[in-house]
């Protein structure tokens, strides 16, 4: 395993991060027959630890907290807490109520102890806003996230898929006031979007953020065939809204991933992530993992070096996007979250 640090923290972090969300009770919550229930899980985690990972990304919104409670019962069971980077996030509304959602003081103040029970631990190494919050003045947000960071509850703050002018807001306000400063965000990066190219890479290389991109395999588009399905991309709403374009476009670069990794005799994933370690600012891609090669292809990934000549056949096809991912995802969110109560 490779390791890196976290922005400008001393935080060591693998070059992989395994994403919780596929964890979870199929009865709560907004997600899909996909979930793998803690036994299920288990292999994973298992696996995961073994091959070095040591970062692992929740949220309080996952199957409506369950995967944070089989996060945390399957770490405690196998891993030192000194050893691992435990990664949390919140925003998104729990149940259908006033105050349960958003990023305001009380929301958040909330959220980290909820989340730290589900947990069963006492901190977080990273508490993530999971979106931007219209109706919450950033510096409510800033000065409660430093306060949590103060109270000793989490380690480090970071956050997820917001405009970049948002972002640069956020971390001069906490800067001004001496508040705590984002260490990391997490937004969407893979080959079928690239829009974050254009401003937030940029700005996360110059102001020493760690990029920790989300769905770098496109909801696992980029890990198949176009004509190939799984009960996931047949069941996962969030993933048809993010990548509803079939284009021409986004044929072509999947069919480019699919002949660098004939030609070198890997899958198809591991060039679709080995990407990821050519952008700058990127630290540590979220994986996700419901069968044992997911794992395998991610580390696989690690070791390939893409040439100049392969780089050009994977991006050359790439063709402008709307930004998706962010203020979008509220609303399919809460039409969800309250219909699962």
């Amino acid at each position: 395993m490779k390791f890196t640090k976290l922005g400008t923290s001393g935080l060591t972090v693998s070059r992989l991060c395994l994403g919780c969300m596929t964890y979870g009770d199929t009865t709560k919550g907004w997600h899909g027959d996909w979930l793998l229930n803690e036994e299920e899980s288990r292999p994973f985690f298992r696996k995961a630890l073994e091959s070095g990972i040591n970062f692992f990304d929740t949220a309080n919104v996952y199957a409506g907290g369950t995967s944070e409670e089989i996060t945390g019962n399957l770490l405690r069971e196998m891993a030192q807490r000194d050893e691992i980077v435990l990664a949390t996030k919140a925003y998104f509304p729990w149940r259908p109520a006033p105050n349960a959602g958003g990023n305001s003081r009380k929301a958040l103040m909330q959220a980290i102890d909820d989340s730290l029970v589900r947990l069963g631990t006492n901190y977080v190494d990273l508490f993530q806003i999971h979106r931007w919050d219209d109706e919450t003045p950033i510096e409510e947000t800033m000065e409660a996230l430093h306060d949590i960071v103060k109270s000793g509850k989490a380690l480090h703050i970071g956050a997820s898929s917001m405009y970049a002018w948002q972002f640069a807001k956020a971390q001069e306000l906490a800067r001004a006031n001496g508040w705590t400063r984002f260490i990391s965000m997490q937004n969407q990066l893979n080959l079928l979007y690239r829009e974050e190219e254009r401003e937030m890479l940029p700005l996360c290389e110059d102001q020493r953020v760690s990029a920790i991109p989300w769905s770098p395999l496109a909801r696992g588009r980029l890990a198949r065939a176009n004509d190939e399905e799984t009960v996931r991309s047949k069941t996962d709403g969030v993933g048809k809204a993010l990548y509803k374009d079939d284009d021409e476009a986004d044929r072509a670069i999947i069919e480019a991933v699919g002949e660098v990794a004939k030609t070198r005799g890997v899958s198809r994933a591991s060039v679709a992530l080995a990407w990821h370690f050519t952008r700058p600012a990127v630290a540590a891609p979220i994986i996700g993992a419901s069968k044992e090669h997911h794992i395998d292809a991610a580390i696989a990934a690690l070791d390939i070096d893409l040439s100049t000549e392969e780089l050009a056949a994977l991006e050359a096809p790439y063709r402008p996007k709307s930004p998706t991912g962010m203020g979008m995802a509220l609303p399919l969110m809460n039409q969800v979250s309250v219909k699962a109560g």
